[in-house]
């Protein structure tokens, strides 16, 4: 059994057995799992949660390490839920991220947690929502949430983070090309990494560009979305980051947007629960796993259409 006193007191160990136990598959650790978080709720809610996405090669790690220690120094406890892309082949992951972010790692007041994507959509793994909570809980006051960034949607860490923030690379030219609408359109700030050295220049235009970019694009009311640039090798622009996410912050409160984004996340997740759920009753279920077999060969056969096979299993439901 997890000991919720030690995970509440911020105990490291307690923090990383509550997240296993949570992603874990096993039904019997999925009813303790519920159990734990329904527990820790009143704790949780505390933090600020920032999504941070972009192209492999764009410096998440660095940027992410730098980032973190500049908000210890502030005094923050920072969790980094990081995700791995899992094997389509083996379903294997790597989970080196604690390599990756070596110093970082060093420090008592960061907790970095790698958990494999399991083929999630959106680059976020599948329990990184109940992550979230028990991080909170633990004490943490910023949690980072370092997506895949392999070009899947990335509207799933959209929809659970307060800040989602996209790292972009000083490539003037063609950088309008290279990124999605539905991405500008998502994203709260761009910030421009490695703007150092002969690369200064370029990521001063870069910034122009999205910059102009962003105003043909219709946002929230309250928040225009803004381009930074930074040097994470450098450590030069990482505390303009977090001076525009603070002011972010302030605006949503003023606005009562805040806790209205995190209650609409909360009713789109379980109405997502709701559709896992019923997907495993499907599936698990043996007389409807005998009836789909039958009527997905009527389907192939042209014998049943796809909608009457589907109400069909619906209705044995």
């Amino acid at each position: 059994m997890i000991d919720i006193a030690l995970l509440k007191a911020g105990n490291r160990r307690a923090l990383a057995k509550a997240i296993t136990l949570v992603e874990s598959k096993l039904d019997s650790h999925r009813d303790q799992a519920q159990q734990l978080l329904e527990a820790v709720l009143p704790d949780s809610g505390k933090s600020i949660r920032i999504g941070i996405s972009g192209i492999p090669g764009v410096g998440k790690s660095t940027f992410i390490e730098a980032f973190g220690k500049h908000l210890i120094a502030l005094g923050k406890k920072v969790a980094v839920l990081a995700v791995d892309p899992s094997s389509p082949v083996r379903g294997g992951s790597i989970l080196g991220d604690k390599t990756r972010m070596e110093e970082l790692s060093r420090e008592a007041n960061a907790f970095i947690r790698p958990s494999p994507s399991e083929g999630a959509l959106g680059g976020v793994a599948q329990k990184t929502r109940e992550t979230m909570l028990l991080c909170e809980a633990a004490g943490y006051d910023v949690i980072l949430v370092e997506t895949v960034g392999v070009g899947q949607s990335e509207y799933e860490v959209a929809a659970m983070v307060d800040f989602f923030l996209v790292l972009m690379l000083p490539n003037a030219g063609d950088e309008l090309q290279g990124i999605k609408r539905g991405i500008m359109e998502l994203a709260d700030a761009l910030v421009i990494n490695k703007a150092d050295g002969e690369s200064l220049n370029l990521a001063t235009r870069t910034q122009q560009h999205y910059q102009s970019a962003f105003h043909l694009i219709r946002h929230g009311a309250f928040w225009t979305p803004r381009v930074e640039t930074c040097s994470a090798l450098n450590k030069s622009g990482i505390d303009q980051v977090w001076t525009m996410i603070e002011d972010y912050k302030v605006q949503a409160d003023e606005h009562g947007a805040f806790h209205g984004k995190r209650a609409r996340q909360n009713a789109e997740w379980m109405k997502k629960l709701i559709h896992q759920m019923l997907e495993r009753r499907l599936t698990e279920n043996p007389a409807i796993k005998h009836k789909m077999t039958e009527l997905q060969a009527g389907v192939i056969d042209n014998r049943v259409t796809p909608y009457n096979a589907a109400k069909t299993i619906l209705d044995l439901l």
